[in-house]
């Protein structure tokens, strides 16, 4: 049914993929997605997070 996707065709859809959603919002997928990895290795491998991450600081921050 679907052919190989070859260089041609991935460069389309990235093209239509940016128009669609522009740079923005897939760089926050991007890092919602990074995120949401990082986050199961550590969950298997038993870790917690000592450290703040940004957010927290964020969130003490305004406070």
């Amino acid at each position: 049914m679907f052919r190989n996707f070859g260089l041609p065709e991935l460069l389309i859809l990235l093209v239509l993929v940016l128009l669609l959603f522009g740079v923005g919002r897939i760089s926050q997928v991007a890092k919602e997605l990074g995120s949401g990895i990082r986050a199961f290795k550590e969950g298997l491998q038993g870790k917690s997070r000592e450290t703040p991450t940004e957010e927290d600081k964020k969130e003490t921050h305004e406070s």
